[in-house]
């Protein structure tokens, strides 16, 4: 029987360590909408500006949002998840796809990015979307954004 319970009590911890192996980096929630990061951590982006200072959010877009809002601050690095492995990788470096079947996470329009052009590729031929640049992403998301807020501008008069 003690035998028993300590094997019951190793699953259970090797199931806690599995569970916090896919937590992501702080801050749990998107610092814009407030989205759970480890939940849309295929999404989750960490722009760090060039004062230090950094912003962890769920999206593409909501980096839009957090750039718009700190207007004068030159951006040091943009780091995005690999849509696949969720491992944060080099948002300029990175292989995106805008489009497509999947639905997008703040966005009516997806952009999800990974770690190289084959996987980009394999998720173009099984959902469609079209192959693009982090600067076409970034052009994208705020393209959408300026449109939102015009829309939103016109509803109020």
């Amino acid at each position: 029987m003690k035998k028993l319970w300590i094997a019951v009590l190793m699953i259970l911890s090797l199931g806690t360590v599995c569970l916090a192996a896919d937590k992501v980096e702080a801050p749990d929630a998107c610092v814009h909408c407030g989205m759970d990061r480890t939940k849309f951590g295929h999404s989750r982006m960490i722009v760090t500006y060039s004062d230090g200072s950094s912003a962890g959010t769920c999206s593409l877009n909501c980096v839009v949002t957090d750039m718009s809002k700190n207007k004068g601050k030159s951006v040091k690095t943009f780091q995005v998840a690999d849509y696949n492995s969720r491992k944060l990788i080099d948002a300029k470096r990175a292989a995106w796809v805008i489009g497509g079947s999947k639905r997008g996470v703040m966005t009516p329009v997806a952009k999800w990015a990974f770690a190289n052009k084959k996987d980009a590729d394999a998720f173009i031929k099984a959902n469609g979307g079209k192959a693009a640049t982090f600067d076409e992403a970034l052009k994208a998301a705020e393209k959408e954004r300026a449109d939102k807020e015009q829309s939103r501008k016109s509803h109020e008069h």
